[in-house]
């Protein structure tokens, strides 16, 4: 995997491979984010399970806890 460098001082861009560190912190940020977007997604589908079951729009929702 390559990192992409610019060098705001000089204007210099290059690209270089990932050290070991680097691509160990990337594949935990990867698993971390896809854990995030799962939570969310399931989160929002219980929300819309909800509002269904109320019988209410997002807005009305937003209206009563306003």
């Amino acid at each position: 995997m390559k990192k992409l460098i610019a060098d705001c001082t000089t204007g210099e861009v290059y690209e270089r491979d990932f050290t070991n560190a680097e691509l160990k912190q990337y594949e935990k940020n990867q698993i971390k984010w896809e854990a995030e977007k799962a939570e969310a997604e399931t989160k929002a589908q219980a929300k819309a399970v909800l509002l269904e079951r109320l019988g209410i729009t997002e807005d009305e929702a937003k209206l009563l806890l306003a």
